[in-house]
């Protein structure tokens, strides 16, 4: 049996039924019956009809608490990635000159992504920042139609939600070109998996290969320090003339250096290891990491500029925006040893 609608006896039109007739989501309805910026002329005129048709009265108490508005911006994050808590330095204070406060959200082996991205709508985050997210498209778009979503790392238009991120192609392959430069012709990549940024790295990788007269070499792996401890294991063990080592991300190769200067094998003499990200860690004197900058106070910068735009204006089609990589060469790069 079907259920009543819109001005039955005894039945109270919703929100719900307003955004239905006027053919516009719920988010976008209630700001134009709150009088917010944000919704475009046609969306407004549509939203009014329809309220004057079903006859809609807001419930004066709901009214009240929307009025009260949280200024919070959600970001779920990982809390054992340091790239990571480089984004995060950097938002906080892009956040504070517009007016917002932002409220963490960690995922960890015993907190799933699911559960600390719904903590963040407990506390009533008015937009969601998410940092590397593995949430499928359909996931994302779910999420993206209860409050304005932008992600750190991935495409997002796809989903219907928004995008920041680097250029991955490029990075990889000015990675590439740099070791061919210094004479490498045995180039391994430690691939990332299904994970944010893994895919453009990857194909950024074997175009550059390619267009070195190079054969690709790609090897299973994530972004963690224990894949890149797996992949060097396994190359030492092989023994199979890998000269160069292009990680998935900065963790990954801080896991083949550690690897590979407890076997005593001497890095850049013997192999040289690229990463990306260039996170704090890669900075340290002791590591001294050779990577690709992903510039994480643009990314801070866009991440909250375009989540903020999407909450002033909901019906704007969603964006991704890039931003260039920067190679920077430290002391983990080198030619490869000299065969004799």
């Amino acid at each position: 049996m079907s259920s009543p609608g819109p001005g039955t006896p005894g039945r109270r039109v919703t929100l719900a039924d307003v955004a239905a007739r006027a053919g516009v989501s719920r988010s976008l309805a209630s700001l134009v019956i709150r009088e917010a910026p944000g919704p475009s002329a046609a969306s407004r005129a549509a939203v009014q009809r329809a309220v004057a048709e079903l006859g809609y009265q807001p419930d004066p108490a709901a009214k009240l608490l929307r009025q009260q508005r949280s200024r919070l911006l959600g970001i779920a994050f990982d809390p054992r990635d340091p790239f990571h808590a480089d984004l995060l330095e950097a938002m906080y204070p892009e956040a504070e000159q517009r007016g917002y406060e932002i409220v963490l959200g960690a995922r960890v082996s015993t907190r799933p992504e699911e559960r600390a991205v719904e903590g963040l709508l407990r506390s009533r985050c008015e937009g969601l920042i998410m940092l590397g997210t593995d949430m499928k498209t359909r996931q994302l778009s779910d999420l993206g139609a209860r409050l304005p979503v932008l992600i750190v790392g991935r495409r997002g238009r796809a989903a219907g939600v928004d995008g920041v991120l680097g250029a991955g192609e490029k990075g990889s392959a000015a990675a590439v070109d740099l070791l061919v430069g210094l004479g490498h012709g045995r180039i391994r990549m430690i691939d990332g998996g299904n994970l944010p940024g893994a895919a453009e790295r990857r194909r950024g990788y074997r175009a550059a290969m390619r267009r070195n007269g190079l054969t690709p070499d790609v090897v299973p792996g994530d972004h963690t320090e224990e894949s890149g401890v797996r992949a060097a294991r396994e190359m030492m063990a092989h023994g199979d003339g890998v000269t160069a080592v292009v990680a998935g991300n900065d963790r990954c190769a801080i896991g083949v250096l550690d690897t590979l200067r407890r076997a005593g094998v001497q890095v850049p003499e013997q192999v040289s290891v690229v990463g990306y990200d260039d996170s704090r860690v890669a900075r340290y004197t002791h590591v001294n990491l050779t990577t690709v900058a992903q510039d994480a106070p643009e990314l801070a910068r866009l991440a909250v500029d375009t989540v903020v735009h999407r909450l002033d204006n909901p019906d704007a089609p969603p964006v991704d925006r890039l931003i260039e990589p920067r190679l920077v060469v430290r002391g983990t790069s080198g030619p490869p040893p000299a065969t004799g």
